[in-house]
């Protein structure tokens, strides 16, 4: 179906509905709180000057983002035109937020410590983000495959997890932190998406909940009118620093190791999000969406972003809300108009965070239902089993930030919360640093894994389940899953994983020579 088709939609499929103006701000919203972190991380932490920061990384992550908008936005309309109906959400795109803490602190940071050198690191960052988008595109070739073959509980309950601790449990807290503008916001939420019910005049619960947090916010002196950083930054090709960048790179070959996994994390979660945005009914394919997200990210760093796209999570979120495709295009239009004028810093001091995190607490929320309701009811406990390694990503990531904040308070230095000394300090206070730490590791994948072999174990495929589990040895083998950075290594974990591989690979067989003897014994058995 080509563009022309456009022109064939009838009135109803109008191009904005009432639904997007909420969504609008909910994506605008969690794209804004990356760019900001950006920001805040590459000018202050990094000491990158204005002009990398304002005149490169912005504008690049400008024309990814309204790149992949819009070829979002196309595939919803086209969708429209396929199905004869406008009830189609375009599926949400933007900064990937795990890979992008892997590309600041495990990218970035390392080589700014190691060499000082603030715009080395940029280009180091742009380098990898290069990198990075070629591996989301070779991520096309198995995308379909791994689609097809895996359960929709390990696909959709992994995603569940990342959406009920990060999406969810995070934003929440922010709700309680700032309540004079959080609860009011939440409870707007809760009425108008929740509930259901209609706000006066139709007003769309998230807008309404933005404008209230941006009233609140204004009386309480959390919303500033500023138009500090005003200025025109036109996106410009950084040919020489990227080629500089990909010299060094190779000067520093442990850019590699955190880059592929983070980047086959990355394919995968675009695989997932867009199972997700099958099960609530809109059909996208999977190869086009990671041969899309992996250009989007080329298309940044040839500009000067150093930081990957992708699918986002939450399509069934902004679908209830009742968005189409207008949300994803005005996102698209006004990231990139904001970043070449610099007009980031103006929303993020308007839009207090409060009042859009009851927004992201409802997306999450939908998608941990989804993952239950979509898929059969004797898998729930593997979409349980699925969202596990979330939980202890999240105390990971929890107690390392508790680790350096009290390392800036004391005079020594601490252990490494993966040290000997403080698994043990901690293990006597109930915490399991080692076991939550392994489970951490590549959670997605560890998340997607477990749940599709226990998905396998509930329908008795023996063979399949022990097919996963042998996967999971391999991937722990060279460190993808459960390890700390990528390398080969034969610990305990990989041996189990191929043991418990090898037994159900032998119930599996055994189970089907003995019902074939058993028909062969009793052919009148099975009638």
């Amino acid at each position: 179906m080509g563009l022309s088709g456009m022109h064939t939609l009838p009135s109803s499929m109008r191009w904005f509905s009432k639904g997007d103006l909420g969504a609008f701000w909910a994506l605008f919203a969690d794209n804004l709180a990356n760019l900001i972190l950006i920001m805040g991380v590459c000018g202050f932490v990094f000491k990158m000057p204005p002009e990398v920061v304002y005149g490169h990384i912005l504008p690049g992550l400008g024309m990814a983002l309204l790149l992949g908008l819009l070829v979002y936005t196309y595939l919803a309309r086209r969708l429209m035109v396929r199905y004869g109906r406008s009830k189609v959400t375009a599926l949400p795109y933007g900064i990937s937020t795990p890979i992008l803490f892997v590309y600041l602190f495990g990218v970035i940071g390392p080589v700014y410590a190691m060499t000082g050198n603030a715009r080395t690191a940029w280009q180091v960052g742009l380098a990898a983000s290069f990198l990075g988008g070629l591996v989301e595109m070779a991520g096309s070739l198995a995308g379909p495959w791994l689609k097809k073959n895996l359960p929709r509980a390990g696909m959709l309950g992994t995603l569940a997890g990342i959406a009920l601790v990060f999406i969810a449990a995070v934003p929440m807290a922010e709700v309680f932190e700032h309540p004079i503008i959080g609860l009011p916001c939440l409870v707007v939420v809760l009425v108008g998406l929740v509930a259901g019910i209609k706000l006066p005049a139709g007003l769309p619960a998230g807008l309404a909940a933005i404008v209230l947090g941006i009233a609140i916010g204004l009386c309480t002196g959390d919303s500033k009118i500023s138009f500090d950083g005003i200025g025109f930054y036109p996106p410009v090709p950084v040919w020489s620093d990227l080629w500089s960048g990909l010299q060094a790179m190779l000067d520093n070959s442990w850019v590699f190791a955190v880059v592929i996994p983070a980047e086959i994390y990355n394919f995968i979660e675009t695989m997932n999000n867009v199972e997700s945005a099958e099960a609530a009914g809109d059909a996208y394919p999977v190869r086009t969406c990671q041969l899309v997200d992996g250009a989007g990210t080329l298309v940044g760093a040839v500009f000067g972003s150093a930081f990957p796209t992708t699918v986002f999570i939450g399509h069934p979120g902004y679908k209830r809300m009742g968005a189409r495709t207008g949300y994803t295009l005005g996102v698209g239009v006004v990231v990139f108009l904001a970043a070449l004028f610099g007009g980031l810093k103006f929303l993020h001091g308007l839009v207090p965070l409060a009042a859009v995190a009851p927004i992201l607490v409802f997306i999450g929320l939908v998608m941990t239902a989804q993952a239950f309701w979509s898929t059969p009811k004797a898998h729930a406990m593997a979409v349980a089993v699925a969202m596990l390694p979330h939980v202890s990503n999240l105390l990971m990531v929890k107690w390392e930030a508790l680790r350096t904040s009290m390392a800036g308070m004391m005079s020594e230095p601490l252990p490494e919360l993966v040290s000997l000394t403080m698994q043990s300090a901690m293990l006597q206070q109930g915490a399991h640093v080692a076991g939550h730490a392994a489970l951490s590791a590549g959670s997605i994948l560890v998340g997607l894994l477990w749940g599709a072999a226990t998905a396998f174990l509930v329908d008795r495929a023996w063979v399949k389940a022990a097919l996963v589990l042998g996967s999971c040895g391999v991937l722990s083998m060279f460190g993808i899953i459960h390890g700390a950075k990528l390398e080969i290594g034969c610990g305990k974990l990989v041996w189990v994983y191929l043991g418990l591989a090898l037994a159900l690979m032998v119930v599996g067989l055994s189970e089907r020579y003995g019902r074939a003897g058993l028909k062969e014994s009793n052919p009148q058995a099975h009638r």
